[in-house]
C-alpha cells in the first residue's frame, strides 16, 4: 500500500519505536527554533541579532554556569531536544536511529526515553562542572545544546548490557559493540582538555549514566526503575482509581487480592512471552520473527 508523505509520517510516529519518536520530537523543536531564529533575524536591526539570540538560548539550551542553571534549570531537558545546526542534528539522529534499535532488542521504549532524559541531565550537569572548574574552558561558549550525552547513555546501556553483540560499520565491517563504545569514549576523553565549543564531558556524562542505568536490573533500586516508579507514584496522585468490585445482591466482596493475583499472572506469563522471543532474536535474528512476535515486541516498546 502507498503512503503519501503525511501518512507515512503520521504511520512512522505510531508504529516507529520509541527511537522514531525521539527523533520527530529533535526535528520538530530543530525546525521552530530555526523559524524563530529566521523570524529574528528578518524583524531586528542588523547587528542586534545577538539579542534574539539570548532570548533562544535562554529557552532552548542549558547555561553552563552554576548560578544560570538555577536560575534556568528547564534548560537541563529542552537542551538535550534541541539542535541549531543541521549537520549537529543530523549526526546525532542517525546515531539515535542505530542505536535506538539495538536498545530496544533489550529494553522497553519507556526504559529508552528515561534512559535518553536522565543521560543527557547527566551529561548536562557534568559539563557545568567542567565549565566551572577547569581554567581552559574561560572564555568558551557556556551555552549546551545537543542529544549526545542523553545519545552515549542509550549506547553505553546497550553496549554494556550486550557487550559481544556484533554490528556492522557501513554495512561490512565487522565489530563487537563493546569495542565501538570503547572508542567512542575513549576519542571524548582525549578531547577533553581541547576547551573547544563541543561538550566532551557532557558526552563522557551521559556515558557514564549509561553504564550506571544497567546495574542491579531486577532490583527496585536500579536508577532508572527508581526514577520511572517515583513518577509514577507522583502521576498516580492525580489519578483514582477503583479496586473494589460489587456483586449484585448488596453482599460485601472485597477481591483487590484476587485483582492482584491475576494481574501478577498475566504479567508473569508476558514477560516468559517476551523473554522467548529475545532469546529467538539472539539466536536466529529479528527477522525469523512472525508479524504476532514482532507486534509483542512492539508493544511492549511503548508500555
Amino acid at each position: 500500500m502507498h503512503r503519501n508523505f503525511k501518512d507515512e509520517l503520521i504511520y512512522q510516529w505510531k508504529t516507529g519505536g520509541m527511537h522514531i519518536k525521539l527523533i520527530g520530537i529533535n526535528i520538530i523543536i530543530f525546525l521552530f527554533i530555526n523559524i524563530l531564529l529566521v523570524i529574528g533575524q528578518l524583524s531586528v536591526p542588523r547587528g542586534t541579532e545577538n539579542s534574539f539570540m539570548d532570548i533562544i538560548n535562554t529557552f532552548f539550551s542549558l547555561n553552563g554556569s552554576l548560578k544560570g542553571v538555577l536560575r534556568q534549570p528547564w534548560g537541563l531537558i529542552t537542551s538535550i531536544f534541541s539542535h541549531y545546526g543541521f549537520f549537529h542534528l543530523a549526526f546525532n539522529m542517525v546515531f539515535l536511529y542505530f542505536m535506538g534499535k539495538i536498545f530496544l532488542t533489550y529494553f522497553s521504549g519507556k526504559r529508552m526515553l528515561y534512559t535518553y532524559i536522565l543521560g543527557g541531565i547527566a551529561g548536562g550537569l557534568l559539563q557545568i562542572f567542567a565549565y566551572s572548574v577547569f581554567p581552559v574552558f574561560e572564555g568558551v561558549s557556556s551555552y549546551i545544546v545537543g542529544a549526545s550525552g542523553g545519545l552515549n547513555a542509550i549506547f553505553m546501556a546497550a553496549a554494556f548490557y550486550r557487550p559481544h553483540e556484533i554490528i556492522y560499520l557501513f554495512g561490512r565491517f565487522k565489530i563487537k559493540l563493546i569495542a565501538l563504545a570503547l572508542i567512542f569514549i575513549l576519542m571524548d576523553i582525549l578531547q577533553m582538555g581541547s576547551g573547544g565549543n563541543v561538550a566532551h564531558f557532557a558526552h563522557i556524562g551521559g556515558a557514564i549514566f549509561g553504564v550506571i542505568s544497567i546495574q542491579h536490573l531486577q532490583s527496585k533500586y536500579n536508577i532508572v526503575t527508581l526514577v520511572e516508579n517515583t513518577v509514577n507514584r507522583f502521576t498516580q496522585l492525580f489519578k483514582r482509581k477503583s479496586y473494589l468490585k460489587v456483586k449484585k445482591g448488596g453482599r460485601d466482596s472485597n477481591i483487590h487480592s484476587q485483582t492482584d493475583e491475576e494481574y501478577n499472572l498475566r504479567k508473569k506469563q508476558k514477560q516468559e512471552e517476551i523473554d522467548k522471543i529475545l532469546e529467538k532474536i539472539s539466536k536466529s535474528g529479528y527477522e525469523s520473527l512472525t508479524a504476532k512476535e514482532k507486534q509483542i515486541l512492539f508493544d511492549k516498546s511503548q508500555e
